[in-house]
């Protein structure tokens, strides 16, 4: 059966948690529930009652409806679907009856397999908030063949990480290859983020990482790897890992601090430029860091939060600790800040892109900037992930590829 159709074009899995809530939200905003058949889903039908009715009476007048009170009596309608994350019929059950599944539910390593596989035999989209590279890599390797046989797109890191990174670099590499004749050979990125907060789910994500490295070698391995998405034919090609300590971009006069996501989004982009074919080169070169300003002031941030991240990198690395820390310092899966944090808060992601071509054989420079009005981890990649979701459902994708992860 063809996914257009499916009874929806989208199933919101994970509804009830911190994050889910926030994607229903935008959702309920932005399409209400005239212009996007979706519905909710988790393992509690009464929490799903909850938030169904939280988005009908804040929003009773959202979407492009002409009539609040019918905008409103068609939210409180929304259907609510259950199922256990490991049960695979419950899964299939879902998947079957919709053309995505957008799920919230993670560290994915541990909640998120079965829910692909699923998808992946019943020929349904997928998009998510993973950016747990081993895991990524995982689905890869045992559902990337068969998801291009059932049509099955799979697409992970659908929110701060990665989307700001991945379509920030097509952006510009897209402009490079118009306006100055050639694709640029190298792109770095700078993150600058205001007020916000981790997100329990990505610290979640982090410590199962952490967790399933120490108990397996080739988690290890693939977690060192800076090409550990690339497909077989480019996995051995030289690439640079993330930064690791404080760092000066003299271009663009700043101190510089490991990015924590960059070992999660570098992957990304070398991987999408090898899905696309390669257009920017076998050795394109993608690189990312945190913005902590110039002079003194800038080069102790950097110092400062470069040695924060080895702490915390060398305590998770340690069993005890890690347990530790996960049990009483670290926020929970489902944690997250106030609306006013995630209001108040903000990003940016400045790209800046080099090469040469026959019309500047001397060089060129091009820069790209993405921003977000609101706090990245949250409010921003609620509207991500959403938004990822309704382009797979309506099938607005400019790809050569047409399904696989």
């Amino acid at each position: 059966m063809s996914t257009h159709d499916r009874e929806y074009g989208v199933v919101l899995w994970g509804a009830t948690g911190f994050t889910g809530r926030l994607v229903a939200d935008y959702l309920a905003g932005r399409y209400g529930a005239t212009d996007l058949d979706w519905a909710l889903a988790g393992r509690s039908e009464d929490r799903l009652a909850d938030v169904r009715e939280s988005v009908a009476a804040d929003h009773g007048d959202g979407g492009d409806a002409d009539d609040g009170s019918e905008q409103a009596e068609s939210l409180a309608d929304l259907d609510l679907l259950t199922g256990d994350a490991f049960d695979r019929d419950s899964l299939d059950a879902i998947a079957e009856r919709t053309a995505v599944v957008c799920t919230t539910v993670g560290p994915y390593a541990t909640y998120g397999s079965e829910l692909v596989a699923a998808c992946v035999e019943h020929g349904t989209n997928y998009c998510d908030l993973s950016g747990e590279v081993h895991w990524m890599r995982r689905t890869i390797d045992e559902h990337h063949d068969r998801a291009t046989e059932t049509g099955a797109r799979i697409v992970h890191g659908c929110g701060f990480d990665s989307v700001p990174s991945d379509v920030g670099t097509l952006l510009l590499q897209t402009h490079a290859a118009e306006e100055l004749g050639a694709h640029c050979d190298e792109v770095r990125g700078l993150v600058s983020i205001r007020g916000g907060a981790f997100s329990g789910g990505t610290i979640a994500s982090m410590v199962e990482m952490y967790r399933e490295g120490a108990a397996d070698r080739d988690v290890r391995r693939i977690l060192a790897d800076p090409r550990a998405l690339d497909p077989p034919e480019s996995r051995g090609a030289p690439a640079e890992r993330p930064q690791r300590g404080v760092g000066r971009d003299r271009d663009r006069d700043t101190w510089t601090a490991p990015f924590v996501m960059a070992q999660i989004n570098e992957p990304v982009v070398r991987r999408s430029n090898a899905l696309l074919g390669y257009p920017w080169g076998h050795t394109f070169r993608y690189g990312e860091a945190l913005r902590t300003g110039d002079g003194v002031k800038g080069a102790a941030t950097a110092g400062a939060l470069a040695a924060g991240q080895g702490l915390l990198a060398g305590a998770l690395s340690v069993g005890p600790l890690r347990e530790a820390l996960d049990r009483y310092v670290l926020p929970d899966p489902g944690d997250g800040p106030d609306e006013e944090t995630i209001e108040g808060s903000s990003f940016e992601v400045r790209l800046r892109g080099t090469g040469a071509s026959e019309e500047h054989p001397g060089g060129y420079t091009v820069e790209a900037t993405v921003r977000g009005d609101r706090d990245p981890g949250y409010g921003s990649t609620c509207r991500m992930l959403g938004e990822s979701a309704v382009c797979l459902a309506r099938g607005e994708v400019d790809s050569p590829t047409t399904a696989g992860c």
